[in-house]
């Protein structure tokens, strides 16, 4: 048998279960939405079928509280490869590779001594019935299959902390067996929660912002300000990258690409000194509400973290706040540096931002920026420059990329 199980790099060859290899998705947050459930459920289907389509052709069943993912002639490695994509996809804690078998005690007594071949060290049968018409309660399984399998094998069983925990559940139609899980990123599904823009930086932040906001529910597209033509491409390359590695959270993003250096420029030569940095930020929100506007995004998503660099005070904050109607999100802005470099790392963004760049941000910027600037003073300023009509310039500049994750690029 190839088992199914926690790791997927581990792949054991036995004899084949007398069943059928599946996916199990556990579902987090979405169960607990009352009437809105099923449109949540329906959203969820449909991103996971768009999230294994470069994989297999699937068919997602929706049961209580969990769903079935299945694919004509399935195999071992393909459902393997299922499970591992599928924890990607928000809205999912779990993903199962399970075997689907008869809804009969033989039938989950061979795949339960099939699954437990071979392992060595304690443990414990967790049964869930989902059907109580089965005839055995979920103690009399647990108590039954613990003993087939330990007389078999001589394993122990231990009920708190087992080294291996053997799963059956129960359900209208089949049983499903399983050791071990993947977890997923849990949240709610992509596309629920509307659709938003975030300005990339290229740095660790900004990409940690918008996986929280996409695991809030919110298709996001992506605005970068490049400093060309007075920096090469570099930071082109790096937001590229970035934006395909957090394509595999939501599928179809967009990277929007503005060349920034002439109006840096600008605004350095309006006298701006210790303001340039913030008047800069000010026009970077302008040109982003422009083109979230035209893409029907209804806010903006910012990296900022309150107090991390001298910009991001609260009176800073305030006055970037003042520059646009719709809302900005920071969801990192509560945030220290160690738990966005955690959380980057996690999502493998980490070592993408670190790469070398001639960041746009730091191009012109004065020797000492404004911490407590005044938005009267960013408002003449912008006055001077028509900043209006620099923002629908530049949002009329931008060049569009379509960075696409992994399998799905040579589908």
């Amino acid at each position: 048998m190839t088992t199914l199980d926690a790791a997927p790099a581990v792949v054991r060859e036995q004899s084949p279960v007398d069943g059928e290899p599946c996916v199990l998705l556990k579902l987090g947050e979405v169960v607990l939405k009352g009437k809105n459930r099923e449109q949540f459920e329906r959203r969820l289907a449909d991103n996971v079928r768009t999230a294994v389509r470069p994989i297999a052709r699937v068919d997602v069943i929706r049961r209580h509280g969990v769903f079935v993912v299945r694919t004509k002639d399935a195999d071992v490695p393909t459902v393997d490869r299922l499970a591992e994509r599928i924890g990607d996809v928000m809205g999912i804690v779990w993903a199962h590779r399970a075997w689907r078998v008869g809804k009969d005690l033989a039938s989950v007594e061979r795949a339960a001594l099939e699954l437990m071949e071979g392992r060595t060290g304690s443990f414990a049968v967790r049964s869930r019935r989902r059907d109580k018409r089965f005839p055995m309660t979920s103690t009399e399984l647990d108590r039954h299959i613990g003993a087939l399998v330990a007389q078999k094998y001589g394993q122990p069983v231990k009920l708190k902390n087992p080294e291996h925990t053997l799963s059956i559940e129960v359900d209208r139609d089949e049983v499903f067996v399983f050791s071990g899980g993947l977890p997923g990123q849990g949240g709610l599904p992509v596309g629920m929660s509307g659709r938003a823009l975030v300005l990339m930086s290229g740095g660790i932040d900004s990409p940690v912002a918008a996986y929280r906001m996409m695991r809030r529910g919110l298709r996001v597209d992506y605005l970068h300000f490049s400093g060309m033509p007075f920096t090469g491409p570099e930071s082109i390359y790096k937001a590229y990258a970035l934006v395909r590695e957090l394509d595999k959270f939501q599928g179809g993003s967009r990277l929007f690409v503005v060349p920034f250096g002439k109006a840096q420029q600008q605004i350095k030569s309006s006298g701006a000194d210790r303001l340039a940095v913030i008047a800069q930020r000010r026009l970077m929100l302008r040109t982003g509400e422009v083109l979230a506007r035209r893409l029907r995004g209804t806010a903006l998503i910012t990296g900022d973290a309150l107090g991390q660099v001298s910009s991001q005070t609260l009176a800073n904050i305030t006055a970037l706040d003042d520059a646009v109607e719709l809302p900005i999100l920071r969801p990192l802005v509560g945030m220290d540096k160690i738990e966005i470099m955690d959380q980057a790392r996690r999502i493998r963004t980490l070592s993408i931002s670190e790469l070398p760049d001639e960041d746009c941000c730091t191009l012109l910027a004065p020797r000492r920026a404004e911490t407590r600037a005044k938005i009267d003073d960013l408002r003449q300023i912008e006055k001077r420059l028509d900043v209006g009509e620099l923002a629908d310039q530049l949002a009329e500049s931008v060049q569009e990329h379509r960075p696409v994750y992994g399998d799905a690029a040579a589908s």
